[in-house]
């Protein structure tokens, strides 16, 4: 695997290679991540002039995530550590692409051209669950969606809760006649990957004007632009609607919506939801780690699943910084996957991970 130079403490430059230029990056800030991870490690007494810092940028659905593992990983030796920056599954895609840093990690799936000129490759890291998350204060029950009516929402062809496609889901609620205020994520975000992607399968006429896409040109709506401010938008709005991974949704007590799955059962997000969706795309080869998991059969499948995944590069020209890479992602397909439960994120199922695990030793 490629990856990026190694980071030696108490050095006067900090070891830091112009590939990190700012130039490069999402203006400055990973630049200026790097420079505080190093000065952080070096305020470490035992720390050896050898020391690495594995860097990876991407996503802000799996970012709690990675910060769990930066404290646990880092706990194991201070030779080596993970720092992590969420920038977006797009940026993260590019950064890997030009070899900046050592990892990224995102749920869009790479393309081809990706794959061949950048010599990626995407890994599993876990499974997650993408939820429409909404504010009507009067609502308590069980609020339902379908795909289809899901979609005309967010292609601003439904204005108002209490139009007839809503009630004919919702027929024990009295929908208010408040105007539907869309929320959505701006350019670049892998959630935004997986909701097109779900929509784009359900509705033709979503996959005609907007179709799969981390960057989609949203013809109603405000953005939102971290995971974060999305909760925090909708709560504070009554009648919004966006949408966010499950765990922060969970976390925030923000209320979610059951959606109506390829086997016509209405379904909301839970670990045993989001697995039933994995199991029934890769069962039973569980090879398919490049796949798409929405709208994926069986009665009990949460139809807005997603890997997010680790992307990386497939050589290296530095032995000693790709071992350290191996050895990090060795213990998250290890240890690490326990992590992801407590942090509100469903590990990969037994079979899966065992998969992974095979291929990751395929790249050494």
């Amino acid at each position: 695997m490629t990856v990026g130079k190694s980071i030696p403490a108490g050095s006067a430059s900090h070891g830091i290679d112009n590939r990190f230029s700012p130039a490069r990056i999402c203006p400055f800030l990973l630049l200026f991540f790097l420079l505080a991870s190093v000065l952080d490690l070096c305020s470490l007494p035992a720390f050896s002039q050898e020391a690495i810092v594995l860097v990876g940028s991407g996503s802000s659905v799996p970012a709690p995530l990675y910060g769990r593992w930066t404290q646990e990983y880092g706990k194991l030796s201070p030779k080596i550590q993970m720092r992590y920056l969420p920038v977006g599954t797009s940026e993260g895609i590019k950064q890997i692409s030009h070899g900046t840093g050592d990892f990224s990690a995102g749920e869009a799936l790479l393309t081809a051209k990706e794959r061949k000129e950048g010599n990626l490759v995407e890994l599993p890291a876990v499974l997650i669950g993408i939820v429409p998350i909404y504010n009507l204060p009067d609502i308590h029950q069980e609020f339902r969606l379908s795909g289809e009516v899901l979609a005309e929402i967010f292609l601003g062809e439904l204005k108002s809760w209490d139009t007839a496609p809503i009630r004919k889901l919702n027929p024990d609620l009295q929908l208010p006649s408040l105007p539907i205020h869309v929320i959505n994520r701006p350019a670049g975000k892998g959630s935004n990957y997986v909701f097109t992607d779900f929509l784009s399968k359900v509705s033709s006429r979503f996959r005609s004007q907007i179709g799969v896409n981390a960057s989609p040109k949203w013809p109603v709506g405000v953005p939102a632009e971290r995971s974060a401010d999305m909760v925090d938008k909708v709560k504070a709005e009554p009648g919004s609607i966006g949408f966010v991974e499950s765990q922060y949704a969970a976390k925030a007590n923000v209320a979610s919506i059951a959606i109506l799955n390829a086997a016509g059962k209405y379904v909301k997000a839970s670990p045993e939801s989001i697995t039933a969706a994995c199991s029934a795309v890769e069962a039973p080869k569980w090879n398919g780690f490049a796949v798409s998991l929405t709208n994926a059969s069986g009665a009990d499948s949460f139809p807005i699943t997603s890997f997010t995944w680790i992307y990386v590069r497939t050589t290296s020209s530095d032995s000693v910084r790709s071992t350290a890479l191996q050895n990090l992602l060795d213990w998250i397909y290890s240890d690490g996957q326990k992590f992801a439960a407590q942090e509100g994120y469903s590990e990969l199922p037994a079979p899966l991970l065992a998969a992974v695990r095979k291929k990751v030793k395929e790249l050494r």
